[in-house]
């Protein structure tokens, strides 16, 4: 029987008209209810990336340490030794919202799978969350339900939680941001790829049971949201850790056999993009059998079977003949497996169910040949530039430093991160809330540092601007503990692409983050783009999250923001204009969301990094923390929190540019805490190599004192930054979400 298309068939599966004429002319017919369905979560936004495949194209991605970059499950790069390290970011923001635990639990699993569907023991885990306004209906529910869901899921797998960072704003009150990253290591001779090959080879599902949960998850990952949309939660799939880490355990054996040629795990769009993505990537095709698929729901329909997203399930290509050693090892560890298919040299994807072929559909159309837009974008606005000498502050130095340690964005997440466990491993050296963390490489004596970053209202007032500053902060961090950044991975949280001023937000700050990656030698080896993050026309920031990846060759040449003593000189890399334009001082402080971001030179930002990191190497530098939000102020709050000592410092060069001295937001600068003997030594270095530096203050007392101001007291730091996110979330207590 011919499937009648109509719009609204056609609507359900967020496919165009000009979409529908394009499936008929692939197939040379119409299709049938499984084949609409098929090509609906293939052609997604969120499988296809039809929006920004053109733009995405502008990343650099090469370099001599680059062992993968995109295009498969996850990034690699050589880290020596015979030891790669596998990573990516993804997002899970529209299940999130509507189920926070299990939208947050699955987007952890999910990430999981994408490393160690490489080869790669997962080692670290790390979030980027985005939250509306504190006082918003349902935001602490949803708090809580993401931070529980994260934690749920990683404690119980066993991978530590070593970082992210986590931020508020009211863009973010119908569509929060949940960006999750992981990082695994593997043996570079031991990186498995999602390539179907040889034909007759057995297809083998293994894995938890087959259900009706997240059908259709990957498209509606690709449509804005309503505020009808909450009772989409059937679309969100329902996560086991258990079973997930019965399944690292089971696929890292398998790969030990070498009866795998391919392994690609069920993500969005569940068995359809692991089969279809695999016989892409091999140019094969692939016959399945559904009858063969494991279910955990009876009367399930070819239809419901291709498009679930069930959760923790795997999908390998064996050797032909040594099926029985997959079965073995996936018995050992009590998961479900079955053989469902065989690979062919049809190119032809056909599926089989009760008998009856359901589906028959060339393979490179499906999963490559989606449509591809370059959508129109709309001229970008200008923002001006805050004079800084005209801010007139309602409060002093230390008083606006309190505010803005208490503020919703600086507050400390020790809330969050006690709910993870990041010792899990024993390998977890900087914890969260220490700038970039640091992971041990087991059994060596090097390092990963690891760095989630992106300034969203920098990205809103610029995007390219924005793009730009967000590579460079997590540099920066890198830098910052004596690490050689190496890669980033992404995830880019746009709105509606269909909207002109949206779609520019997007090509803008992919040019910008492009520029810098390359500026830095710093590639780009694997991403997400998320897109349709609104409600209701309201779209959230531009949110390019950039999640970065540095090497530490010897973990004795750590550079630890906590090391700092008493009697330490304090150091300032870097020129300070006191640039205050869409600074977090000026909204705090002042109500006030405008101006221009503050701009970046690539050049001054690799050459100070680079002296920087020489300095580390010379043991010079016994501690280091990037400037970031909040300016000087706040990094030197930061650096004396986490070392336990007070500090003195030089007043700002002039009553005029106060504020801009101790909140500016300038780029590419450095504080450096540095023994009081190689002070002199390493300003003459800076010299020498060009470099602005200046010595400002010294480490000790108990309370940190700005120039002329009455000092602040640790005790008071401490409990300004401490105090605000528990506060809040002790009022749940018997409220409503």
């Amino acid at each position: 029987m011919t499937l009648a298309i109509t719009d609204e068939l056609l609507a359900r599966h967020k496919l165009s008209r000009s979409e529908h004429a394009e499936i008929v002319r692939i197939l040379g017919r119409e299709p049938n209810l499984v084949e609409l369905g098929i090509f609906s979560v293939m052609w997604s936004e969120h499988c296809s990336y039809k929006s920004s495949k053109i733009h995405l194209k502008k990343f650099p991605t090469a370099a001599p340490w680059v062992v993968c970059g995109p295009g498969e499950n996850a990034g690699v790069v050589d880290i020596g030794d015979g030891l790669v390290a596998v990573f990516k970011m993804e997002s899970h923001n529209h299940p999130s919202f509507i189920e926070p635990y299990q939208g947050a639990a699955t987007g952890v699993g999910g990430i999981l799978r994408d490393v160690f569907t490489m080869g790669a023991r997962p080692v670290a885990l790390l979030d980027a969350l985005r939250f509306g306004d504190p006082k918003a209906p349902r935001m602490r529910h949803l708090v809580s339900g993401v931070v529980a869901g994260i934690g749920g899921y990683g404690n119980c797998v066993g991978v530590p939680t070593v970082g992210g960072e986590c931020t508020f704003h009211p863009a973010y009150d119908g569509n929060i941001l949940v960006n999750v990253m992981c990082v695994g290591i593997a043996r570079a001779d031991r990186v498995f790829y999602a390539r179907a090959a040889g034909v007759g080879n057995p297809v083998v599902y293994i894995g938890a049971k087959t259900g009706r949960d997240g059908i259709h998850g990957a498209t509606m990952a690709s449509a804005e949201f309503s505020e009808a949309d909450r009772s989409l939660r059937p679309t969100v799939q329902v996560g086991d850790p258990f079973t997930e880490k019965l399944l690292i355990e089971a696929c890292l054996e398998l790969m030990e056999t070498g009866c795998i040629v391919a392994i690609q795990d069920m993500g969005a769009a569940g068995l359809t993009s692991s089969s279809f993505e695999m016989a892409a990537r091999g140019g094969t095709g692939i016959e399945l059998d559904l009858d063969a698929v494991p279910l955990r729901e009876a009367g399930m329909t070819a239809y419901e079977i291709m498009l679930s997203e069930s959760q923790e399930r795997m999908l390998l290509v064996a050797a032909a003949g040594r099926e029985e050693e997959a079965f073995r090892v996936c018995r050992k560890w009590g998961l479900d497996v079955a053989v469902v298919g065989r690979v062919t040299d049809t190119g032809r994807m056909v599926i089989r169910h009760r008998g009856q072929v359901v589906a028959d559909l060339p393979v490179a159309p499906v999963s490559g040949a989606s449509p591809v837009y370059d959508r129109p974008t709309a001229p970008l606005p200008r923002p001006v530039p805050v004079v800084a000498e005209a801010i007139r502050a309602p409060l002093d130095p230390p008083q606006a430093l309190l505010r803005l340690l208490g503020s919703p964005d600086l507050s400390s997440k020790r809330w969050i991160f006690e709910q993870y466990d990041w010792l899990v491993g024993a390998d977890t050296i900087l914890p969260p809330g220490l700038g970039a963390a640091v992971v041990r490489v087991h059994g060596t004596r090097k390092a990963l540092a690891l760095t989630t970053d992106c300034t969203p209202r920098y990205c809103a007032a610029d995007p390219r601007t924005g793009g730009m500053q967000a590579v460079a902060e997590a540099w920066r961090n890198l830098v910052a503990v004596g690490a050689r950044p190496l890669a980033i991975t992404d995830c880019l949280n746009f709105g509606n692409p269909e909207r002109p001023a949206i779609m520019a937000q997007l090509v803008a700050a992919i040019e910008g983050m492009a520029e810098a990656c390359r500026a830095l030698d710093f590639p780009v080896v694997s991403g997400n783009v998320s897109l349709y993050n609104e409600t209701d026309g309201r779209a959230i920031l531009p949110t390019p999250q950039v999640g970065g990846l540095g090497l530490i060759e010897d973990v004795a040449r750590l550079v630890r923001p906590d090391a700092a003593r008493a009697g330490d000189r304090l150091l300032l890399v870097g020129e300070s204009t006191g640039w205050l334009g869409a600074s977090l001082f000026l909204r705090e402080i002042l109500g006030r969301e405008e101006g221009a971001p503050p701009p970046v030179d690539l050049v001054v930002e690799r050459r100070n990094g680079a002296f920087v990191s020489d300095q580390m190497r010379a043991g010079r530098v016994r501690a280091c923390q990037d400037l970031a939000d909040g300016g000087l102020a706040v990094a030197l709050a930061e650096l004396c929190l986490s070392a336990g000592t007070g500090a003195t410092v030089d007043p700002a060069p002039s009553a005029e540019a106060e504020t801009g001295w101790w909140f500016g937001e300038d780029q590419g600068r450095y504080l450096l805490v540095v023994p009081a003997d190689h002070a002199a030594e390493l300003l003459a270095a800076a010299a020498a190599a060009g470099v602005l530096a200046r010595a400002i203050g010294t480490l000790g007392g108990d309370a940190l004192t700005l120039g002329r101001h009455p000092p602040i007291s640790l005790r008071a730091m401490q409990r300004a930054r401490e105090g605000w996110l528990p506060a809040w979330m002790g009022e749940t207590s018997g409220a409503k979400g």
